[in-house]
C-alpha cells in the first residue's frame, strides 16, 4: 500500500500528439515502452483512433504504430477492430479503443458534506458511481471506512477478468465540526494508514487535495484541456484553487499551496477560520452570498435558493450575488497579476456564483490587472460538474500505467510483464 502523497502526475503537461524524446542513450525496450505509453494514453484521451490517425499525430511509422497496437491488445489494454463505416477506397485502417470495461481505477472523493467512489475506466468513463452523506465532524481518516465500503459494494458486480490499475482519492481542505464550526482538514500521514488498513489488496492510493484533483481533470478533460497555465478556483465551505503552470501542478512545500481562501483582501473584514482576518473566502465563500442575502451562513441548500431569486430578479439576492462577484473579481485580478495564466475556472459552488455575476467579475478584470496580463485572459465556468474530482483522481491513478502499460501487465497479473 502506497502512502498517500501530493502528485505530480507524469503525464500532466505532456503533448498527447507525440511521444517525449526519448533519454540519450535509452535502450530499444525503454524507447519501445515509452511509445507504448504515447499510443495508449493518446486514444485514453481521445478515445477509439485509427491506426493511421496515431501514425499522423504521434510521429511514428505504421509498422511500427502496428506493432505497438498489438502490444497492447495482448496486454488487455485496448481492443482493434474495422471502421464501421469506410472512408476511402483500400484497406480501412483498424480502431484502437480504449478496454474501458475491462482496465479501471478507483477514484474517491471525500467532500465537504458527502463521500463518493468511483470505478473509472480506461478511457475517462465512469463505470459505477456510489455516495454517502458524510455526517458533520467526520475526520477525513473516519472517512476511509464508509469509502471502503462503498467499493467493496462496488466489488461484487466487477467481471473476473477485469484489471484495477490503481486508486486516488480527492481531499476537501474545509470541514465542519459538530457545532458547526469551520476548520482546515486535507491530506496528511494518517490518511495513508488509514487507506492501508482498509485496502489491504491491489495497488494502492494516492491522494491530493480536491482542487488540485478537479483543476487537472478541467485541465485533461474539460473547459481547460489543451491549456497549460490555469488556476482552477473551488468553492465548498472554504475556497481552495489548482495551479497548472507550464502543464504541472503547483504543489508547494508538503503539498500545501493552492490556499488562496485565504489570501487577505479586507484587512478590517470579517475573522476567519484559519485565525486571520478579511481572508478572500469570508468574502466570496458561500456563507459570505448567505449572509448578504439575509440567510443562515450554515445553510448550504439555501445557497442555489439564493441564485434562483437573483435570476428571477429579487432584488436582496441580486444584490449579494453582485457583492460576492465583485470580491470574487478583486481577488482573481490580483491572482491574474501574480500568475498571468491563460484561463482562470470557477467550480464547485464558484462556478454558479461566476455564472451568475459575470459582468461584475469581467467588469473587475478589465480595471485592476495589467493589461500584459488580462487581454489573453480567459473566465470558464468548469464543465465536469461535481463529476471533476472523481475524473481528476482516476487520471491520477491512471498515471502509471500511460507511463509504462507492460508494467502492469497481463489479466489478473499486476506486475507481469507479458514480453
Amino acid at each position: 500500500m502506497e502512502t498517500p502523497v501530493r502528485f505530480r502526475p507524469s503525464g500532466v503537461g505532456r503533448n498527447p500528439e507525440s511521444p517525449q524524446p526519448a533519454a540519450p542513450g535509452a535502450s530499444q525496450e525503454e524507447i519501445r515502452r515509452q511509445n507504448l505509453g504515447a499510443v495508449l494514453r493518446y486514444v485514453h484521451l481521445h478515445g477509439p483512433t485509427s491506426r493511421a490517425e496515431l501514425t499522423s499525430r504521434l510521429g511514428l511509422n505504421r509498422s511500427t504504430i502496428g506493432a505497438l497496437a498489438a502490444d497492447l491488445v495482448a496486454s488487455g489494454l485496448v481492443t482493434e477492430e474495422a471502421p464501421t463505416t469506410a472512408r476511402r477506397a483500400g484497406r480501412p485502417s483498424l480502431v484502437v479503443s480504449p478496454r474501458s470495461d475491462r482496465v479501471y481505477a478507483h477514484a474517491l472523493s471525500i467532500d465537504a458534506d458527502r463521500l463518493r467512489a468511483a470505478r473509472v475506466g480506461l478511457g475517462g468513463s465512469i463505470l459505477d458511481l456510489r455516495e454517502v452523506a458524510r455526517r458533520p465532524g467526520t475526520s477525513v481518516v473516519d472517512a476511509v471506512g464508509p469509502l471502503a465500503d462503498l467499493v467493496r459494494d462496488m466489488e461484487r458486480s466487477v467481471a473476473a477478468d477485469a484489471l484495477l490499475v490503481g486508486g486516488a482519492v480527492a481531499v476537501t481542505d474545509t470541514t465542519r465540526d459538530r457545532d458547526g464550526r469551520i476548520r482546515i482538514a486535507g491530506v496528511d500521514e494518517t490518511l495513508g494508514a488509514a487507506l492501508a488498513a482498509e485496502f489491504t489488496a491491489g495497488p494502492g492510493f494516492v491522494a491530493g487535495d480536491l482542487a488540485d484533483i478537479a483543476g487537472l481533470a478541467e485541465h485533461v478533460r474539460g473547459v481547460a484541456a489543451g491549456v497549460d497555465d490555469l488556476i482552477y478556483l473551488h468553492g465548498d465551505l472554504g475556497i481552495s484553487a489548482g495551479l497548472i503552470i507550464g502543464g504541472r501542478l503547483v504543489i508547494g512545500h508538503r503539498g500545501h499551496s493552492g490556499k488562496v481562501g485565504h489570501m487577505v483582501v479586507n484587512p478590517n473584514g470579517l475573522p476567519c477560520g484559519c485565525g486571520s482576518r478579511g481572508c478572500w473566502e469570508t468574502e466570496i465563500g458561500e456563507a459570505a452570498l448567505l449572509r448578504h442575502a439575509g440567510r443562515d451562513p450554515a445553510d448550504r441548500a439555501a445557497v442555489a435558493e439564493v441564485l434562483r431569486a437573483a435570476a428571477d430578479g429579487d432584488r436582496t439576492a441580486r444584490e449579494a450575488v453582485e457583492r460576492v462577484a465583485d470580491w470574487l473579481g478583486f481577488g482573481v485580478a490580483n491572482l491574474v497579476n501574480v500568475v498571468n495564466p491563460d484561463a482562470v475556472v470557477f467550480g464547485g459552488s464558484l462556478r454558479d456564483i461566476f455564472t451568475a455575476g459575470a459582468d461584475t467579475v469581467r467588469s473587475r478584470l478589465d480595471a485592476m490587472p495589467l493589461p500584459v496580463s488580462r487581454e489573453h485572459l480567459r473566465l470558464e465556468p468548469a464543465a465536469l460538474g461535481r463529476d471533476a474530482v472523481l475524473i481528476g483522481a482516476a487520471e491520477l491513478a491512471f498515471d502509471k500505467l500511460l507511463a509504462d502499460p507492460l508494467n502492469v501487465g497481463v489479466v489478473g497479473q499486476p506486475g507481469a510483464d507479458p514480453a
